[in-house]
């Protein structure tokens, strides 16, 4: 378990803080994350990674000559935020434009698109990439759904090791193509990981046993199997990734590979060199000749006791970019030659999102409508609060079992912002807005992304100006549903919070049609809303880090779902009382 650390909702801020100070060599830390000590030189392309924090080296210790220009870095086992990851990237820009790359989960697909359109209006050339490297969470005719896992390692190297050589931003990003197609990955675990301040971890395995196919942010294997030996555990792992070669490989004898075997936390170095050694002996019999391996910690999840293969499979090119030296606090290879002079800096910089003072012009009819906006945040926060640990059992069922500790961290970093915002005299929409952003930064993730979007709906349509009455307010509601099934893309059906958010939306905005006031026809919604989240239980879900366990939510309401329907009784309760 994670034994020091403050307060765990500081946790990531305070290991991103304490990391830069140790490597001013290699960075410096910019809000949101870290870049190259030096700047990116003129003309070449910057390469930015990012994910969230609980994976070290991933993702702050690959920033460095010959890897990655700047690292977007969130909270624990989420994705940063937009403004996070559009901050970093404006940092490391050199001139030649910026590759966003990150793993393939939902979160981090839409904060790294929305940062790419943010740079993109910015007149900064932009393109993103998502490696998706786990055989075992998707099959290959859905190889585009597979999450990244240590196979980011070997497909960042290739593209910065590109940009390094000064190839403009288009073919930089077909290098990423070239070798996300031709790596694979597969991993075991024998133990989940406990999160900072938690007392329990995200997942266990029984005793003598071990899940195969895990995930690296907690979420549980796709099965189970009988404990094994170090070559059992190498002959599986070896065995599962040569039943699926690139589809231009036909037989993996006489072919090249970069080989990773990867320690996910709490398997020490000693036992990875044991795998290791029936590993190498495996792929020489299968008549694989293995490039540069590496063993080690490279993409961890805190304490997770487990670990994984990947086979990246080079053609000449690839072996070029693969060999071609780095020098990160976290990954070195080969020789560099004497690096450019960096600004000396005795002091971090804080790497919180900085809060906004000055705020628009406000009629009295729009602030007092944000005093009651303020008490239905608090509301929310409470709610959430009250109830983080049982969605985060929810969660651990299919998923990754952090929804409750995203929920938490977002409502109540939303709380904050939308009271500064308020004591600066700020009107609902900018009340709203502000809360957005906020929950967005703090949360991460997808439900960061989307809960962002909800609020900015909100604050949209209720704007700065007018006093906002129930046909408003629920044209809002129909806005934020229409756009979070544009942003994540899933609709009814998906087991996600779409299954409440679109029936509440409906149904407010018929109550109101009706002449209902505000609270009324939002007791009404409501009601559809816990109903419909109970419904959840009976669906299989289709999309997020639920999908590759999707018969084992079968009976359980999706976590999400079930928040949103929470919230929505509890900002009755607001409204009742204000």
């Amino acid at each position: 378990m994670t034994r020091l650390f403050n307060d765990p909702a500081a946790f990531a801020d305070e290991a991103l803080e304490g990391f830069a100070a140790a490597h001013r060599r290699w960075v410096r830390p910019v809000t949101g994350g870290v870049v190259r000590a030096a700047a990116t030189p003129a003309g070449q392309v910057a390469v930015v990674i990012g994910g969230g924090s609980g994976h070290y080296p991933a993702f702050s210790g690959l920033v460095g000559r010959g890897l990655a220009h700047g690292a977007a870095v969130g909270n624990v086992f989420a994705s940063p935020s937009a403004r996070q990851i559009h901050s970093v990237a404006r940092a490391a820009h050199g001139g030649a434009g910026v590759l966003l790359m990150y793993g393939n989960y939902a979160g981090d697909v839409l904060h790294f698109g929305q940062a790419a359109e943010r740079l993109t209006a910015d007149g900064i050339d932009t393109r993103t990439f998502a490696v998706a490297d786990d055989i075992s969470s998707a099959g290959p005719d859905e190889s585009a759904k597979r999450r990244g896992i240590a196979g980011d390692l070997p497909v960042f190297k290739a593209a910065a090791a590109a940009a390094e050589q000064g190839l403009p931003l288009d073919e930089v990003l077909r290098v990423a193509e070239r070798a996300g197609a031709r790596t694979r990955s597969f991993g075991i675990a024998f133990s989940g990981c406990t999160l900072p301040g938690a007392d329990h971890p995200l997942f266990t395995v029984p005793e003598a046993r071990m899940a195969v196919g895990l995930g690296i942010h907690g979420e549980p294997g796709i099965g189970e199997e009988a404990l094994p030996t170090a070559d059992e555990a190498a002959r599986l792992l070896v065995g599962t990734l040569l039943k699926e070669l690139p589809e231009d490989v036909a037989d993996a004898a006489g072919q090249r590979a970069a080989v990773i075997l990867n320690g996910l936390g709490s398997v020490k170095y000693e036992e990875l060199f044991v795998v290791y050694r029936k590993v190498a002996a495996l792929l020489g019999e299968a008549g694989v000749e293995i490039v540069d391996p590496e063993v080690g910690e490279l993409v961890t999840s805190f304490d997770m006791a487990g670990v994984s293969l990947t086979l990246t499979w080079l053609d000449d090119r690839l072996e070029e970019l693969w060999r071609a030296p780095a020098d990160t606090p976290a990954y070195r290879k080969g020789a560099l030659g004497t690096p450019e002079q960096a600004p000396v800096t005795t002091q971090v910089q804080d790497t919180a999102v900085p809060a906004a003072t000055a705020v628009p012009p406000a009629s009295d009819a729009s602030r007092e409508a944000a005093a009651t906006v303020l008490v239905a945040l608090d509301a929310v926060a409470r709610v959430v609060d009250a109830h983080a640990d049982e969605l985060g059992r929810i969660d651990a069922v299919a998923g990754d079992g952090d929804h409750g500790i995203g929920m938490r961290r977002g409502s109540t970093a939303a709380h904050r912002a939308a009271t500064d915002a308020h004591g600066l005299g700020a009107g609902a929409g900018t009340v709203l807005a502000r809360a957005a952003d906020a929950w967005a930064d703090k949360a991460g993730g997808t439900s960061g992304a989307l809960w962002g979007t909800i609020l900015r709906s909100l604050g949209t349509a209720l704007g700065d100006q007018d006093a906002p009455d129930a046909r408003r307010v629920a044209d809002g509601v129909t806005e934020a549903s229409a756009a979070v099934r544009r942003l994540g893309g899933a609709e009814t059906g998906d087991k996600t919070m779409v299954d409440v958010l679109v029936p509440f939306a409906d149904a407010l905005a018929a109550a109101t049609a009706e002449g209902l006031s505000l609270t009324g026809a939002w007791d009404r919604a409501a009601t559809v809303a816990t109903a419909a989240a109970a419904r959840t239980a009976d669906l299989l879900p289709r999309r997020g880090r639920a999908r590759p366990h999707a018969e084992k939510s079968l009976g359980t309401p999706d976590a999400g779902a079930h928040s949103l329907a929470l919230i929505t009784r509890a900002v009755h309760g607001a409204l009742l009382d204000h």
